[in-house]
């Protein structure tokens, strides 16, 4: 149900996305170095016979000496590919990679996908057990009912590491989560519940067992498909589909939602007819999670039932059911007490955890960037799918079900400690970008493109309007309009404005002019500037609240941009502008400045930097440990260029500065923690992770080294200090990395 309808892109950026910089989704990265053939030696033959000989003595320390222990497969047929239908194995491995992406972004758990080209179920089934030795876990998906049911429980039975199939549990424990909190705001008791399942495929009943295994009785529950009731002794059900059938008189799904607590749908798009609401009990509840149009629309649903608590599968309506809640962290806690099953106990423990979590207050930063309260109540029933404490409460809770329910072998001594170690294990940079992008689509923006006759800057403002980010204001002369068609977008779509017809040129002219009169520039010149210069006019129409943030950067030197721009818009009141270099890593982040713009910055200049460069890290959710590098370590050796960076020591201790900082130091005792020990009287409590240069040269030197070297995703250069959003890209700025600085200009996290 993981269904994102409010996010819409071009079929070309979709491919775009896949193939480039290289095609698909994942790579294999060795977590050992690989450079010397000692490394080689023991990381193959001979060394490698040391493990192999340990794991044949004892199977279990496979756990220890190999990945298996995080390493699960992602595995299809390609019969029932999201809303797409039986398109073959093939066909299914984009998803399929997608889904492993999910599973390490959210819970740092490695995932293979695999797809096995048979629609046969006794070979699919065969091909999977026999990889039980490679993998901790098996998630199943895209799989057609009936045969996932059979597939499921078969692997279930014969294999000893946890089979989950996500499309059937995955939804049903969501479901779960939101059905504890709705009907505990309308003071029902699951017991004396009733419920209409309207489906009955693979997610269908596997809701219907979860919530029967919540306490549902089993005849409160009429499960309906396209015939209607399923009821005990119709023909032409299946086995699994008529273990929910019960003694009833009702044949229709009209007469089953008469006096009904819940609906819960499966089924198809507008299912549910508006007329049918009346028939049910007072404050219905209504999961309406057809994908990806619901059976009833949340609006068509609260104007006859204002009292209904409503949830879909869609991420523009409240309450929506998406499996990234579940699976990822279902799969960590499974992984992490090495359980043999994911049974019905861990399944209820997700969903009450994951209820829980929506009854508890929401970090102020998630609620800021979905644009709402969400305060426990009817429009907030579920947790939001960015919320960083997900990774914390649902794996805990499946570890201890795991544990309390006896199929956890490596059970967790100190369930604190485990929570902590939860919480280190994902980079809170990523959860702060992901929220961004959610913030940008709740207050959407108006940014402006300067270079847009450049293909990847309109690909990126097509990205950002599709995107539901805000509305791309593009700079180009009329060949934009053509380059728009050609990537397949209507140009009236889009605002353009022009620097030789613009009805606002003379406007700019008068401002520039009186700007820039009294340093040598004559008033025709200043025209020429307006007329020419993509830069100086994009500038321009920021300056004149025409945009809210300003991008441009791909067709000039990072200098030559900067010193258009400073023609126009001036440093913030009391600021240093600089630049910088955001290195994320999966488990850290590293902020490097100035790269970008101060040759050699005073200490003061440096003071402001490490300064402003703090305040980014803390909006980005990182505690700043500041450290000014120098090729000198606390004056060992001795040299000529060390006074400026003690002088901005001297500045921050003056100020009382709110953060950790030190220097001046060499690269690896600051990031080193053995290194940093042998100066016990350095003032960081760990290695640094915001590193002040102390030059331009050797900054912007060792950015673009780490940049196309270094194995971290790379952010910026990000401009700081302008009393304007306007951020300068590289020049190989790719289309995605112009729309993430467009959001982070947009959305004040670089400024």
């Amino acid at each position: 149900m993981a269904d994102n309808a409010s996010v819409q892109f071009s079929e070309r950026e979709a491919l775009l996305f896949h193939s480039d910089p290289k095609p698909g989704k994942l790579e294999i990265v060795a977590s050992k170095p690989m450079a010397t053939q000692r490394d080689l030696a023991l990381a193959y033959s001979p060394g490698v016979a040391v493990p192999v000989r340990a794991i044949a003595a004892d199977p279990a320390t496979a756990y220890d000496y190999t990945a298996k222990g995080n390493l699960v497969a992602v595995i299809s047929n390609g019969t029932a590919i999201l809303g797409l239908g039986n398109l073959g194995a093939l066909a299914s491995k984009p998803v399929m990679e997608g889904k492993a992406v999910l599973f390490k972004r959210f819970a740092d758990v490695d995932a293979m996908d695999l797809e096995l080209a048979t629609e046969d179920v006794e070979k699919f089934i065969s091909a999977v057990e026999l990889m039980e030795p490679s993998f901790g876990g098996i998630n199943l998906e895209d799989i057609k009912s009936p045969e996932c049911f059979v597939i499921e429980q078969t692997l279930r039975e014969r294999m000893n590491i946890p089979v989950f199939h996500d499309d059937q549990h995955g939804t049903a424990i969501i479901a779960a989560a939101g059905l504890i909190n709705a009907l505990h705001l309308t003071g029902r008791d699951i017991k004396q519940t009733r419920v209409v399942m309207n489906g009955a495929g693979a997610a269908a009943i596997a809701c219907a067992e979860l919530i029967k295994a919540m306490g549902l009785p089993n005849d409160h529950l009429l499960m309906c498909d396209r015939t209607g009731v399923i009821y005990q002794g119709r023909e032409k059900v299946n086995q699994w589909q008529s273990a929910h059938a019960v003694e009833t008189d009702r044949r229709t799904l009209g007469e089953a939602l008469e006096g009904a607590d819940v609906f819960m749908g499966l089924s198809a798009a507008g299912a549910l007819p508006v007329e049918f609401l009346e028939k049910m009990a007072q404050k219905p509840i209504i999961f309406a999670m057809a994908n990806p149009d619901p059976e009833i629309t949340p609006p068509e649903a609260k104007a006859a039932r204002p009292d209904a608590i409503i949830a879909t599968g869609r991420s523009d309506y409240p309450n929506q059911v998406n499996n990234v809640l579940g699976f990822p962290f279902i799969f960590r806690g499974a992984l992490d007490v090495r359980a043999t099953t994911i049974n019905d106990a861990m399944k209820v423990a997700a969903a009450e955890a994951l209820a829980k979590l929506a009854r508890q207050q929401v970090p102020e930063e998630v609620a800021a960037a979905y644009g709402t309260q969400h305060v426990f109540g009817p429009d907030y029933i579920i947790p939001a799918p960015f919320d960083p404490r997900l990774m914390e409460i649902v794996p805990a809770a499946v570890a201890q079900a795991a544990m309390d329910s006896g199929v956890a072998t490596r059970p967790i001594e100190d369930m604190e400690a485990y929570r902590q170690t939860l919480r280190g294990r994902l980079n809170p940079t990523t959860s702060v970008l992901t929220l961004a992008y959610e913030g940008a689509r709740a207050h959407p923006k108006r940014v402006i493109f300067a270079e847009a006759e450049e293909e990847v800057v309109l690909r990126a403002a097509i990205a950002f309007k599709d995107g539901g980010y805000g509305t791309p204001v593009l700079v180009g002369r009329e060949s934009v309009a053509d380059q728009l068609r050609e990537l397949g977008v209507d140009p009236e779509e889009y605002e353009l404005h022009n620097s030789v017809n613009s009805p606002l040129v003379p406007e700019m002219v008068d401002f520039l002019y009186k700007r820039l009169q009294r340093r040598g520039y004559l008033h025709r010149d200043i025209e020429r500037l307006v007329n020419r210069d993509r830069n100086i006019f994009g500038a321009l129409l920021l300056q004149l609240g025409k945009g809210d943030a300003m991008i441009t950067g791909i067709t000039r030197t990072y200098a030559e941009t900067m010193r258009q721009i400073r023609r126009v818009i001036d440093p913030a009141e009391g600021r240093v502008p600089f630049g910088i270099h955001v290195l994320v890593g999966q488990s850290h982040t590293v902020f490097i400045a100035d790269t970008t713009v101060n040759e050699r910055p005073t200490g003061e200049e440096l003071a402001a930097i490490a300064e402003g460069t703090a305040a980014v890290a803390r909006r980005m959710g990182h505690e700043p440990r500041v450290a000014f590098l120098s090729y000198s370590t606390f004056g060992n050796p001795e040299g000529q260029w060390l006074d400026n960076i003690r002088a901005a020591v001297k500045v921050l201790d003056e100020r009382g500065a709110e953060f950790e900082y030190e220097g001046e130091m060499a690269p690896d005792v600051a990031l080193n923690p053995k290194q940093m020990a042998n100066y016990p009287f350095a003032r960081l409590s760990g290695p640094a992770n915001v590193l002040v240069m102390p030059g331009l040269q050797s900054a912007n030197i060792s950015a673009k080294l780490l940049r196309e070297l270094g194995g971290d995703s790379t952010i910026g250069p990000m401009l700081i200090g302008m009393e304007k959003p306007v951020q300068v890209a590289a020049m190989t700025a790719t289309a995605s990395e112009l729309v993430t600085l467009a959001v982070l200009a947009a959305g004040g996290i670089a400024r």
